[in-house]
């Protein structure tokens, strides 16, 4: 190894440690100033006079909210990347098609909160909602769900393809039985991607979802819901007391974890899904 790839490898090294060390440290000083408020009743109660009780509806409606966004946002982007990357033809409209999906990834959230409020809200009378906070989510990591499959299908190696054609399967089964099978990991990943974009919305779920400072758990989708992003929002700009500061950092925490657990619930089923496709190797 030369000098020239000895800095270059150098600086590079440099770099990951610089961010790690950012991690660490938004996520310890996170920690430290919000793992006093943690407890059960923290944990189990509801919010009462704005920043005294717990959070128990913001945690429940904000993994109801990602239940919808994902009940939406999935099977669409699945099936919009297998159409973009098995049977639309490559000519101008269908590089049109990927140009869009990557310019909706880039809107800004707010954009798509108001039009959450305008169409889902107003025009279609969802009302504030967990479903008009769930579909507002739902377009908003869309094109990061389209994206990430269509790139994990093209990764799937076309020899797949031709040896399950070859064995008399349409291509319909084809792509069920075989590709959607090997870019499943991808895919998971992907949706991780998007999972982390939801959870931690505030514009899009303060205009369609609720205040985040309900005391109430939702009966049905039409309800509106509290969610521990818009909680800490309301409490770090209007709360003014030891309480609510306390309370702003343990929701926090709160949400971090809430992410990690559903990360790693997911890694460990996709590595389950790694190790049987290679008979107990590691992929």
């Amino acid at each position: 190894m030369n000098v020239k790839e000895k800095l270059v490898t150098a600086g590079l090294c440099t770099t990951a440690l610089i961010s790690l060390v950012i991690l660490f440290i938004v996520v310890g000083y996170i920690f430290v100033n919000g793992i006093g408020a943690i407890s059960l009743e923290f944990l189990l109660e509801s919010p009462y006079r704005f920043e005294q009780g717990g959070i128990f509806p913001q945690i429940i409606g904000s993994l109801c909210l990602v239940a919808v966004c994902l009940l939406f946002a999935v099977p669409l982007g699945i099936a919009s990347a297998i159409y973009l990357a098995e049977y639309a033809p490559d000519n101008v409209v269908t590089g049109s098609v990927r140009f869009f999906v990557g310019c909706l990834a880039g809107i800004p959230s707010i954009v798509i909160g108001l039009f959450g409020l305008v169409f889902l809200v107003y025009y279609l009378g969802f009302g504030i909602s967990m479903l008009s906070g769930g579909l507002a989510l739902g377009v908003m990591i869309l094109p990061w769900t389209v994206r990430a499959s269509e790139e994990a299908i093209k990764t799937v190696p076309q020899a797949y393809r031709e040896a399950s054609l070859a064995l008399g399967a349409t291509k319909l089964q084809t792509i069920r039985s075989v590709v959607l099978k090997s870019a499943y990991p991808g895919i998971i990943t992907g949706v991780l991607l998007g999972v982390g974009k939801a959870i931690g919305e505030t514009a899009v779920v303060l205009l369609t979802a609720g205040s985040g400072l309900e005391s109430f758990l939702p009966r049905s989708v039409f309800d509106p819901v509290g969610s521990l992003p818009v909680y800490v929002y309301m409490l770090a700009t209007q709360g003014h007391t030891s309480a609510a500061f306390a309370a702003t950092f343990g929701a926090s925490l709160v949400l971090i974890a809430l992410f990690l657990s559903i990360s790693v619930f997911a890694l460990v089923l996709r590595n389950r899904y790694i190790k049987r496709m290679t008979g107990g190797r590691r992929g």
